[in-house]
């Protein structure tokens, strides 16, 4: 038995390489901070000015991570887009309720600690916080041997945004007679990916930098593309909007039905927009039955939006100025607060 002492390096924590991680990301940090953000990059806590003339402003928080697409971008040697994607995804989940991003923090735990990757994952959430005019304010960057095997790591994001308390959107607007806009995803998003990955690897039998079937893209181009955020398109309307979903994990079925009052029901028409090839080619490869893909995935509908049909015209000329391809979904009907998905899609 040996003698000598041990160190925090030979237990596997390499303090240097958190100092040299540190260096690396204090410009992208400092790169996303709007006028709200106090204090310099190294605090032991974020600090956020409320925003000048609120009145009666309510905080809105989320907490997400990436999911199994995380092993994907470290099998592809990918790490700049998950945190953008992240970003994107906890935007989104506020807009939800009208409110728009104020600052984020990010959490990323390593097996082992490697200052590229790491400077790589920030890379792509200082993306996404500017992105979003969101300051990065804070966060965490953690070294678990024994936790994590390398070269796997986790990624979480917490955001904080705000809306004046009156504009706060919430089920209680949406009336029978009501309709659905559609906003496009950019594919996947950040759900889904434990099915797609073993259908992709076990079935399709496709490596990273595979051609994906149907498109000109490499599969790994296809699996990561960026979450898309629909804050540019939606928040110059927000004042029409009756409800939102973001539609993650669960599908349109488990989402929209999150933003329904109870005595209406969602009729989407599955027939108003063709499913995307990534989603096709996934299927129909799995042999996945089609309840269980709208289950598992957003089949090219990112983001639902409900109301009225004055509405729904400048929601639509808001999402085409902001580039995002959108549609007529389906409409609100009596009911008990179900989705209802219509069509033989």
């Amino acid at each position: 038995m040996s003698d000598a002492g041990l160190t925090y390096a030979s237990a596997g924590v390499d303090i240097d390489a958190a100092e040299s991680s540190k260096h690396r990301i204090k410009a992208l940090v400092e790169s996303t901070f709007t006028a709200g953000a106090r204090g310099a990059f190294g605090g032991f806590g974020g600090m956020f000015r409320v925003p000048a003339g609120a009145t009666a402003p309510l905080l809105v928080s989320s907490a997400d991570g990436v999911g199994t697409k995380i092993k994907m971008a470290i099998e592809a040697g990918r790490h700049d887009t998950i945190g953008h994607c992240l970003v994107n995804h906890c935007t989104n989940d506020i807009l939800v309720q009208g409110a728009v991003p104020l600052f984020f923090l990010d959490y990323v735990a390593f097996g082992k600690l490697i200052p590229e990757v790491v400077e790589q994952v920030v890379a792509g959430v200082a993306a996404g916080c500017r992105e979003n005019a969101c300051s990065l304010v804070g966060g965490e960057t953690a070294e678990m041997p024994g936790l994590y095997t390398p070269p796997d790591y986790d990624l979480a994001g917490f955001i904080v945004g705000w809306v004046e308390e009156d504009q706060l959107i919430t089920r209680d607007r949406v009336r029978e007679g009501d309709v659905l806009v559609a906003l496009a995803s950019s594919g996947l998003h950040t759900n889904g990916y434990s099915l797609a990955r073993r259908i992709i690897t076990e079935r399709l039998k496709l490596r990273a930098d595979d051609t994906f079937p149907g498109d000109t893209r490499s599969t790994a181009d296809v699996m990561l593309a960026v979450h898309r955020s629909y804050l540019a398109a939606l928040s110059p309307v927000r004042g029409v909007i009756h409800a939102m979903a973001h539609i993650t994990g669960g599908g349109l079925p488990g989402n929209l039905d999150r933003s329904l009052p109870a005595t209406l029901d969602a009729e989407v028409d599955t027939t108003s927009w063709e499913v995307p090839n990534v989603f096709r080619v996934l299927g129909e490869a799995g042999g996945v039955s089609r309840d269980e893909m709208f289950r598992a995935f957003n089949m090219g509908v990112g983001m639902v939006v409900i109301t009225d049909d004055a509405g729904a015209a400048q929601v639509r000329a808001s999402a085409t100025a902001a580039g995002v391809e959108n549609w007529m979904l389906g409409r609100m009907v009596p009911g008990s607060g179900r989705v209802i998905l219509k069509g033989g899609k």
